[in-house]
This record gives C-alpha cells, structure tokens and sequence, in this order.
C-alpha cells in the first residue's frame, strides 16, 4: 500500500499532468486548425496549376491547329501563285500573237472595242426615238464599224482568248489575296495562342514556387502536429498509470477499513454471545450487533 507521501506525490503528478494534457490539447487544436488552413491554400494552389495546365494544352492545341492550317492555306495559295504564273505565261505568247497579227494585217484597234461600239448604236436605234437623218447617220456608223470589225476579225479570237484569261488571272488574284489575309489571320490567332501559352506557363511557374511554399508549410505543421499528439499520448498513458495506481490504493484502502470494521464487528459479536451464555441482559446495540454478524 501507498504511503501518504507517496499518494500526495501521486496527486501532484496527476494534477501537474492534467495542466499539461490541458495545455497540449488547446495546442494542438491551435496546431490543427493551421495544418488544416495550410493544407487548404496547398490545395487551392494545386487546384489553380491543375486549371492553368489544362489552359496550356487548350492554348497548345489551337495553336497546332491554327499552325496546321496556316501551312495548308499555304499550299493552297501557292496552287493559286502557280496557275497565275502559267495563265501570265499564256497571256505573254497570246500577247505575242496579238502583236505579230496586227504587224502582219496592220491592225491597230481592238476588234472587240469596236464590237461593243456596234452594239451600242443598235442599241440606241431600237430604244431611243430619233429623227430619219440621225438614224440615217447612225446606220452609216454602224456600216463603217462593221467593215472595220471585219477587217480586224482575224485577231478577235486572239483578243478574246487574251480578256478571258486576263479575268481569269484576276480571278486567281483575288482568290490568293483571300487566301494570304486567310494565312495572316490565321498565323496572327496561332500568335496570340502561343503568347498566352508562354503567358500561362510562366504563371505555372510562379504557381508552382508558392505551391511548394505552401506544401512545406503544411508539411512543418503537420509534422508540429504529431509531435504535439504523440506529447499528449505519452501524458495521457501517465495520467492512466497514475490513476490505476490511485484507483489500486483505494481499492486497498476500502478494503482495510472494511476488514478493520469487519474485525471490530466480529470481535463485539463474540462478546455478545458470551452474554447470551451467560444470560445476560442485551441491549440495543448488542442486538444490532448480533443483526451486523448476521450479514
């Protein structure tokens, strides 16, 4: 059994210890509510890298597509240079062809100008109302031009292939001028995605800096935490032998006064049943006595 110094240093103990798993437990929530606050901005962190990830494939993606279709247009539009080129050929011999018929007939007038000259008065004829001289005068042009067209005939085809394919050239023209905004359009987006790739990647890059101050922050209190709890276990088990060996010696001490009052109770009954053989007179107590014995 304990000795009364020892129980008051027992008391002592458990009481300093009570201060102490007091104080450890205010801290550790104090330590957790930290770790958990980190453990947040790590993940807001994370989260944002993740978003910003997602946004450099996106901007990667578009811009290899737009980069793609740049060198597609590209090849459409040299097709494009290329039947300009032969059509440009073509209209330098038929050119040449022109220039040595007229030579050779001595043709100095386009045939299709004076074409469009004799459509013109016979339009005028049947759709304006005109006095018999002036029409006179107008069938008379008409006769002229038309000898004239017939004497410069010869080159009509020429001058005709050569319109038809300076529209053609035209055409070609206009067709690789859509297609060369089409390439600085399309290479000025691929531009601008591939600015706010780098952009976003330097933004990554300063993200994943703070997401790793972060994490070590976490990290320290994570480890302050266990330290903190593995503190308060150890106090805890203490606290739990103390009170085992409190709870044994009251278990000692209750039992001793119960065999002490056991033995008073005992020793009176035996001195009551003396009385009882030697007929003497029993008095209260003695038959409470007697009742205590009994159970």
């Amino acid at each position: 059994m304990l000795s009364k110094e020892e129980q008051k240093e027992l008391f002592r103990k458990k009481s300093k210890l009570n201060e102490e798993i007091k104080g450890l437990r205010k801290e550790l929530n104090q330590i957790n509510d930290k770790k958990e606050s980190a453990f947040d901005k790590k993940e807001k962190v994370t989260g944002s890298i993740s978003n910003l990830i997602n946004r450099v494939k996106s901007s990667k993606s578009q811009r290899d597509k737009l980069t793609k279709e740049v060198k597609e247009v590209k090849v459409n539009r040299q097709k494009y240079n290329d039947k300009i080129k032969k059509e440009i050929y073509q209209i330098k011999e038929l050119n040449k062809e022109k220039k040595r018929i007229q030579k050779k007939y001595n043709i100095k007038e386009d045939p299709s100008s004076i074409k469009r000259d004799i459509d013109a008065l016979e339009s005028k004829i049947e759709t304006e109302v005109m006095s018999f001289d002036k029409e006179k005068k107008f069938m008379k042009n008409i006769k002229d031009l038309k000898k004239k067209y017939e004497k410069v005939k010869i080159v009509s085809d020429v001058f005709d292939k050569i319109h038809e394919v300076d529209k053609k050239i035209k055409e070609l023209r206009k067709e690789s001028n859509d297609k060369h905004k089409e390439i600085q359009k399309k290479a000025q987006q691929s531009q601008s995605k591939h600015e706010e790739l780098i952009e976003t990647s330097k933004e990554i890059d300063d993200l994943k800096g703070k997401e790793e101050e972060t994490y070590k922050k976490f990290f320290d209190t994570k480890k302050r935490f266990t330290e903190i709890n593995d503190q308060l276990k150890e106090k805890l088990t203490e606290i739990s032998k103390i009170n085992e060996q409190l709870k044994k010696y009251n278990n000692e001490v209750v039992k001793t006064k119960k065999d002490a009052v056991n033995k008073s109770l005992k020793e009176k009954a035996a001195v009551v049943e003396e009385k009882i053989k030697n007929k003497k007179k029993l008095t209260t107590e003695d038959l409470l006595i007697l009742q205590g014995s009994e159970k």
